[in-house]
């Protein structure tokens, strides 16, 4: 494991953990905690370790965030394509990787992260937008899929305002440009898992959005673990990492 800088800020940093495999598939992580400080990359850190030994490597992002100087909007968004982006000098300078194969997977806000910065469907000269490096799939743990309807909800308390910096009706153009709901289609393949018992984010969100991803043309697997909360994606021991491996496998090795 290598930790690498894609900004000068202390916080553009990832963990690249490179496998043992020649052009091995990549996966992007990308932590959760609702954009704010002090939630960081470790978290993800027991997931990134368990995805190497299953043949991928993994980037494991650090982004500026709600509380720390250049976070929020629009710096944790641009932080997130900027190191998506930052795998092309990775594989420049030796790494064995194959950029044709990139998933890009968030939990909770890192969900929302994760959608946002693989979506195809972009204006021209978007600031979020990856330029280097292509996101072939992205898979949503929990994710904040719907901004409008979890700023309604007050979500995190507050948390949606605080990355936005204001209300759907104060700030429009700025959900119109970062809720995976209003970015529809994605044009990726995605993976919107969910658990029925989440106490932070409901369920029906995600049912929501993939049913509406669907309806306009993306190729959608949801998957609601009846029970489950909202951390169990931390744990590679639990069902829903099997679920994610599963669709890793299916959607980057074969």
């Amino acid at each position: 494991m290598r930790t690498l800088h894609y900004g000068p800020s202390a916080d553009q940093v990832g963990d690249f953990h490179a496998s043992s495999a020649s052009d091995a598939p990549v996966v992007v992580l990308l932590h959760g905690g609702f954009w704010r400080m002090p939630y960081g990359r470790d978290e993800m850190t027991p997931v990134a370790q368990d995805l190497v030994q299953r043949g991928f490597a993994v980037w494991n992002v650090e982004y500026r965030r709600v509380g720390a100087e250049g976070g929020g909007w629009p710096g944790t968004l641009e932080d997130v394509a900027r190191a998506i982006d930052h795998l092309a000098t990775i594989a420049g300078d030796g790494a064995s990787i194959d950029l044709q194969r990139v998933a890009v997977v968030g939990h909770s806000a890192g969900g929302h992260l994760a959608l946002c910065a693989s979506a195809r469907r972009r204006v021209p000269g978007h600031a979020f937008s990856t330029r280097r490096v292509t996101p072939f799939a992205a898979a949503s743990l929990a994710g904040v899929v719907d901004l409008d309807a979890a700023h309604a909800l007050d979500a995190g308390n507050s948390a949606v305002h605080a990355l936005l910096g204001g209300t759907p009706t104060e700030v429009p153009s700025r959900y119109d440009e970062t809720s995976p709901m209003r970015l529809l289609p994605l044009g990726v393949r995605q993976l919107v898992m969910h658990g029925s018992d989440d106490p932070a984010l409901p369920a029906r969100l995600s049912r929501r959005y993939a049913e509406a991803a669907i309806e306009h043309g993306d190729a959608v697997e949801h998957v609601e673990i009846e029970g489950m909360g909202h951390m169990e994606y931390l744990d590679p021991a639990s069902v829903a990492h099997a679920v994610l491996c599963e669709w890793l496998v299916s959607t980057l090795m074969t």
